[in-house]
């Protein structure tokens, strides 16, 4: 087995004292930024990764596993709101401390990359034994690096059309087919015929999926709709969903008849800026959203969505990360699939369900469409 790469090695191909190194990664606004970028450079060519006691993963078991997102916090929520709020990532959080509970791990959470990504996700990895990470979270090259000394799961999003992170463990939902099911029932059970697609301006693999699966839909019932967005929004905000309802109103000719939203917090955006408009859903327009969080089963009418298994995306990306640790113990480290030797890289996608609620005309209560 090759040894891993010290603190010390990383000091002497950078040409600096072992203390810069370290402050690179503790406190990194201290250190001149070309100082900083070539000693994060040469950590990246070698493989090194920090350690709080300065071990390798063979060597060491913290009992901690890491999960890192970005902070989905909506900043335009009204703080009595918080509680019923559970964003998407609240529900990860929890299936992953439930599972990990199970097998005897801590959960490290980091929810922001502000300061700096490649400090920020090299101290989190330098602290547990595997790492789950949300798609588009961390730049491809950090997850490169992580992943020799580490196993990984990436989260939610295909793997971006990269070979370079084929390797490591992957768990999604079936976006597109959950959207095409619903855009299928606004359009074939409510008769739909304008309707209008609300997604982001960078556009996540996950929303792309899904304005693939609404055009498709659309396709199927004959029903003409763009090949961008009707609207597209700089955060799923419900603030800005509000802006993107008001500017659907507002525009020029008709009305369209239903708001078919990336996300469910835009959509509760939507519905309150609806009902100021003195406007009826859906008696005047239908709204949907995505991702069934909780509050979407709180606001009136109840919104239409399709639930995302968020808490079991979490569940088992703990049984896959432990999965990859015990075999690491049995079969030593180096070489192969995430840090593995001899396996496969493992690739999951969850199914999703349609809820028919009220903000669609549906029965509030019904039962949900696979």
């Amino acid at each position: 087995m090759t040894a891993s790469p010290t603190v010390y090695d990383v000091a002497e191909r950078s040409g600096v004292s072992i203390a810069t190194v370290s402050r690179v990664y503790r406190t990194p606004d201290t250190v001149r930024e070309a100082t900083r970028e070539r000693v994060l450079a040469v950590a990246r060519e070698l493989g090194y990764v920090p350690s709080g006691n300065a071990r390798g993963l063979a060597s060491r078991s913290t009992g901690v596993l890491g999960l890192c997102f970005p902070d989905y916090a909506d900043p335009d929520a009204d703080t009595d709101d918080d509680d019923a709020a559970m964003l998407y990532s609240d529900q990860i959080i929890r299936g992953m401390e439930r599972a990990a509970r199970r097998h005897g791990y801590a959960l490290l959470i980091a929810a922001s990359l502000q300061g700096g990504p490649e400090s920020l996700v090299a101290k989190v990895a330098g602290r547990v034994d595997g790492f789950a990470v949300m798609a588009r979270t961390v730049p491809t090259g950090e997850l490169e690096v992580i992943s020799r000394r580490r196993p990984v799961v990436m989260l939610a999003g295909p793997r971006e059309g990269t070979d370079h992170l084929d390797h490591l463990d992957h768990i999604e939902v079936a976006n597109e087919d959950g959207q095409r099911e619903l855009t299928r029932h606004l359009l074939e059970d409510h008769g739909v015929r304008r309707p209008a697609y609300i997604g982001t301006a960078e556009e996540s693999p996950d929303v792309r999926a899904r304005f693939a699966g609404f055009r498709r839909a659309c396709r199927d019932a004959g029903v003409e709709v763009g090949a961008e967005p009707a609207v597209r929004v700089g955060m799923m905000t419900r603030a800005e969903g509000a802006r993107a309802a008001a500017l659907l109103c507002d525009g020029p000719g008709e009305r369209p008849d239903a708001f078919v939203f990336a996300n469910d917090q835009m959509a509760v955006g939507a519905l309150r800026e609806l009902e100021r408009r003195g406007l009826s859903v859906p008696g005047d327009v239908l709204v949907t959203g995505f991702d069934g969080i909780p509050l979407s089963r709180l606001v009136r009418p109840s919104l239409t969505t399709v639930r995302q298994p968020t808490v079991r995306m979490g569940e088992e990306a703990v049984e896959l990360l432990v999965r990859r640790l015990a075999a690491a113990q049995t079969g030593g480290s180096g070489g192969a699939a995430n840090g593995t030797p001899g396996t496969e890289p493992v690739s999951r996608m969850l199914p999703v369900t349609v809820a028919r609620r009220g903000s669609c005309g549906c029965p509030d209560g019904g039962t949900p469409a696979s």
